[in-house]
């Protein structure tokens, strides 16, 4: 007889059990390391790109016309290198030289023209009858006029003005030897009339004789001298910076 199974126990199955069928995992990169698991380097791979791109301070540099790995993927171009300065003098000394007398002929042919054609040298003479008159009208003092100069001296100034004190008439000369001289006859009192025409540097030098009279000779400013005659209704003034020969001849032609 066999013996008796307990009324509690279940009997062994003794099929397989059925297994859930397992996923194939979809292709692609691996997962990411994780702080346990040390990341994956494929094969073939450089150890720049296992470890990713590293930060630069500024941008990349080549020394050859290729462009740099960081612009590539940037999508930017490398910056041309630069243009070669061309404005930049590079004119020798002889073409500066010609460039200056390319200047310097057409000024001098126009001062050639103006000396030669128009006489630019050549002082302005003027008429001294207008101012003779005018002063003889006026009958503020005796008026005299050179006379028995020759053709060199040229007159170049006369005038007659009036002024709160009296009146004066000035009448200029150019020498035969081109030097300035004048003469001044004024009935305006001594003491201010000399420091005005021979300024604070006229100093009396002595007494001459011309023509019958007496003069006082002075210094006057810079290289001028001066021949003054003193008279009761007037005080006439030769002075200038021609020879001391050319102002005796013009006060002596006063008369």
């Amino acid at each position: 007889m066999e013996p008796a199974h307990p009324a509690d126990r279940v009997p062994a199955d003794q099929t397989a059990p059925e297994l859930s069928p397992v996923e194939p995992e979809p292709p692609g990169p691996p997962a990411p390391a994780t702080a346990e698991e040390p990341a994956l380097v494929e094969p073939g791979a450089s150890p720049a790109a296992a470890t990713g791109p590293t930060e630069t301070s500024g941008p990349t540099e080549t020394s050859g016309p290729g462009e740099t790995s960081a612009a590539r993927e940037a999508g930017e171009s490398p910056a041309p290198p630069a243009a070669a300065d061309t404005t930049r003098s590079e004119r020798s000394p002889k073409d500066m030289a010609i460039s200056l007398l390319v200047l310097l002929v057409p000024i001098a042919l126009l001062l050639a023209f103006y000396r030669g054609f128009l006489g630019g040298d050549q002082a302005t003479v003027v008429d001294p009858a207008p101012a003779l008159d005018s002063a003889q009208a006026a009958a503020a003092f005796p008026v005299s006029q050179p006379q028995g100069l020759n053709a060199g001296w040229r007159t170049v100034r006369a005038d007659f003005r009036t002024v709160e004190d009296g009146a004066t008439l000035r009448l200029g000369y150019l020498t035969p030897e081109g030097r300035g001289a004048q003469i001044v006859q004024s009935s305006v009192p001594p003491e201010q009339l000399l420091p005005t025409e021979l300024t604070d540097q006229g100093q009396p030098q002595g007494r001459t004789d011309l023509a019958g009279r007496t003069w006082q000779r002075y210094t006057a400013r810079g290289n001028e001298q001066a021949f003054v005659l003193l008279e009761p209704d007037r005080t006439v003034i030769v002075v200038g910076d021609a020879r001391d020969t050319e102002l005796r001849e013009l006060a002596g032609a006063l008369g």
